[in-house]
C-alpha cells in the first residue's frame, strides 16, 4: 500500500512542473517543453504502473492448489491429496508479515482428529525444505542409493515405496526468504534471520496450519533436520509456551550446541574422533579393524570420552610419555599418520581429516557423508576444495523440485524458488538466542529449551537420527549434547537414539530409508496415542 502511495506522489510531483507550463502564457518554446514534459511523466507512470502489476511477489492472500495422487508403498496403495500453497504469518498487532510456502500431503480416508500430521524442515540457517521433500519421507523421491554423484537429467525420481505416509501427514515448510517463502509488505527478511527470529516464524506457521486444517486434536510431530534441529529445540518449547503440545520430535542429524564448536574449547575434537574411526573403518585404513562400524565406533567412543578427553584438557601440559601414548591410539582409530597427529598436536581439525586420510590415493572424502570421494586440482593442499557429498545431488534435488511443484502440483508462481538465503541483503544471521531458562547467549544452545518442553509435556518423545559418517553434525556430538539436557531419571526415558550406515542425509542410501521407516513407524505407534500405554 505505501508503495502504492508513493508511486502516486511521484507522479503528482512529476505532474506539477506540467501545469505550471499550462498556466503560462509565454512562448513557443514554454508550450513545447511542457508538452514533452507531459509526455515523459505518462510515460514512467505507465511503467511504474506496468512494473507493479508484474511484480513477482509472494500472496499476501494464502493461495493453495491440491492434486490427487497414488502410490504403491508397503504392500499396498496409498491414495492421497497434495497441496501446495503459502501460509501468511501475522505479528502480535494481526499485521501480515511473511508467506510461508508449504507442501502437504494427506493420506485419504482418515479421521482428521486421529490422524497424526508431521512438520518437516531443513536446516542451513538459509536452507529450504527441498532436500527432506525431494529425498525421504514424501511420497515421491530422488532415486539415489550408493555414495556416488547424481547423473544429470533426466533423472530418477518416482514413488517412495518407504514413504512415511502410512503413518503421518506430512507438511514440508520453507524458511522465509528460501523457496518460495518471501518477507510481506514492508517487513524486512532480516526480521526473520536469527535464531529466536526463525524459530517464532516457523511456530506462527505450524500453528496457523494447525488451525488453518483442523488439526488441533490430531497428534502432532516435528521433524528437523541440521540446524533444523536447533530450530526444533526452540520450536518445540514455544508450542509449548503457547498451547501445543507435541506428541514427538525427531531429531534428524542434529547440531543443538554451537557453544561447543569455538576455537580453544576441545570437545569439537573429541565428538569428531568417533566419525574419524568410523570413516577411517569403511575407507579400510586401519591396520586393524573392528568387524562391524558399530564396534569400531564404540572403541573410538572409549577413547575419546576417557584418555583423549582428559589428555586434550591438559594442553601443553600433557607430559611427553602422556603425549606419545595417545598419539599412537589416536593413529591406529583414525588411520592417520602418528606424525600427522602429533605436528596436529593431537587437535585434527576436520578439513584437515578430510585432505590427508586418502591423500596416497589423491582423494578427499566428503563431509555431509564421508563415504564420498573427491578430486582437487591441488594433491598437497591442507584442504579439500569442495564438499563431493554435497555437489553429488544438489542439481537432481532442485531440477526435479522445480519440475515437479510446476507439473505435477501444478503450483503456478513467477516467484523464484531460491536455493537459499544466504547472500540476499541484510542476511547476516543473529546467533544470539534467550532460552526459557538461564541468562541470554551468545551462542545457541536449544536443547535447553527442548528439556524444558520436556519437563512441562512428560509425553513428549524425542528420537535422535544419525548417520555414522555424517562429519558435519557428528553423532557422537549429538550424544554429547542431549546428555547435557540434565533430565531427571523419570524423563530419560523418553529420549533415544538410532543410527544408520549413511551420512548428514542417510536417506540418501534405500537401505537406511527402510530401517528409517521402521524405526520412525514404531516411534509413532508408541507417541500417537498420547502416551497412553
Amino acid at each position: 500500500m505505501k508503495r502504492l502511495i508513493c508511486l502516486a506522489a511521484m507522479a503528482a510531483m512529476l505532474g506539477a512542473p506540467a501545469a505550471s507550463f499550462a498556466q503560462e502564457s509565454g512562448s513557443n518554446s514554454g508550450a513545447s517543453g511542457g508538452a514533452m514534459r507531459s509526455a515523459t511523466d505518462r510515460f514512467r507512470n505507465a511503467n511504474a504502473d506496468a512494473i507493479e502489476k508484474d511484480w513477482a511477489r509472494a500472496p499476501v492472500k494464502e493461495a493453495e492448489v491440491t492434486t490427487a495422487h497414488s502410490v504403491n508403498a508397503h504392500g499396498k496403495t496409498l491414495r492421497y491429496h497434495a497441496t501446495a500453497g503459502t501460509l501468511t504469518i501475522r505479528d502480535d498487532a494481526g499485521m501480515p508479515t511473511a508467506s510461508l510456502f508449504y507442501t502437504a500431503y494427506t493420506l485419504d480416508g482418515q479421521p482428521v482428529g486421529t490422524r497424526p500430521v508431521t512438520y518437516l524442515y531443513n536446516g542451513g540457517p538459509g536452507s529450504p525444505t527441498v532436500w527432506l521433500h525431494m529425498g525421504s519421507f514424501g511420497p515421491m523421491r530422488v532415486q539415489t542409493d550408493e555414495p556416488t554423484v547424481v547423473r544429470p537429467a533426466p533423472f530418477a525420481f518416482g514413488p517412495n515405496d518407504m514413504t512415511l505416509l502410512d503413518q503421518t501427514d506430512l507438511v514440508f515448510i520453507d524458511m522465509v526468504g528460501a523457496g518460495f517463502s518471501r518477507p510481506l509488505g514492508e517487513t524486512a527478511g532480516s526480521a526473520f534471520w536469527g535464531v529466536d527470529q526463525d524459530a517464532d516464524a516457523f511456530a506462527r506457521a505450524i500453528m496457523r496450519y494447525t488451525t488453518k486444517f483442523s488439526r488441533w486434536s490430531s497428534p502432532k510431530y516435528i521433524i528437523g533436520e541440521s540446524y533444523g534441529t536447533l530450530r526444533t529445540g526452540a520450536v518445540a518449547f514455544q508450542l509449548e509456551d503457547r498451547g501445543m503440545s507435541l506428541n514427538g520430535v525427531v531429531l534428524l542429524s542434529s547440531i543443538m550446541n554451537y557453544g561447543v564448536r569455538q576455537p580453544g574449547y576441545p570437545q569439537n575434537f573429541v565428538t569428531l574422533l568417533p566419525t574419524y574411526a568410523a570413516t577411517a573403518w569403511y575407507h579400510r585404513k586401519l591396520a586393524h579393524p573392528a568387524a562391524t562400524v558399530e564396534e569400531q565406533v564404540q572403541r573410538a567412543r572409549d577413547f575419546a570420552l576417557g584418555p583423549y578427553a582428559s589428555a586434550l584438557a591438559k594442553g601443553h601440559m600433557i607430559s611427553d610419555a602422556e603425549r606419545a601414548d595417545i598419539v599412537r591410539q589416536m593413529s591406529e582409530l583414525t588411520g592417520l599418520s602418528p606424525n600427522f597427529v602429533d605436528n596436529a598436536n593431537l587437535r585434527v581439525e576436520l578439513s584437515s581429516f578430510r585432505k590427508e586420510l586418502l591423500r596416497d590415493r589423491r582423494q578427499t572424502i566428503g563431509r555431509l557423508d564421508t563415504r564420498y570421494l573427491g578430486l582437487d586440482d591441488d594433491a598437497s593442499g591442507d584442504s579439500p576444495e569442495d564438499d563431493p557429498s554435497s555437489s553429488a545431488v544438489t542439481g537432481a534435488y532442485f531440477g526435479i523440485f522445480r519440475d515437479y511443484v510446476a507439473n505435477e502440483l501444478k503450483y503456478d508462481t513467477d516467484v523464484e524458488y531460491r536455493m537459499s538465503a544466504r547472500g540476499l541483503p541484510g542476511f547476516n544471521w543473529n546467533w544470539n538466542h534467550r532460552p526459557p531458562v538461564g541468562g541470554p547467549q551468545t551462542t545457541p544452545n536449544t536443547a535447553v529449551d527442548l528439556a524444558t518442553a520436556m519437563r512441562r509435556n512428560p509425553y513428549l518423545k524425542v528420537m535422535a537420527l544419525n548417520g555414522y559418517y555424517d562429519a558435519a553434525t557428528p553423532f557422537f556430538s549429538t550424544e554429547f549434547d542431549l546428555a547435557q539436557m540434565m533430565l531427571e531419571p523419570s524423563l530419560r526415558p523418553n529420549l533415544e537414539f538410532t543410527y544408520y550406515e549413511g551420512g548428514h542425509m542417510m536417506y540418501l542410501s534405500h537401505d537406511a530409508l527402510v530401517k528409517l521407516h521402521a524405526d520412525l513407524s514404531r516411534f509413532y505407534s508408541e507417541t500417537a496415542n498420547g502416551g497412553a500405554r
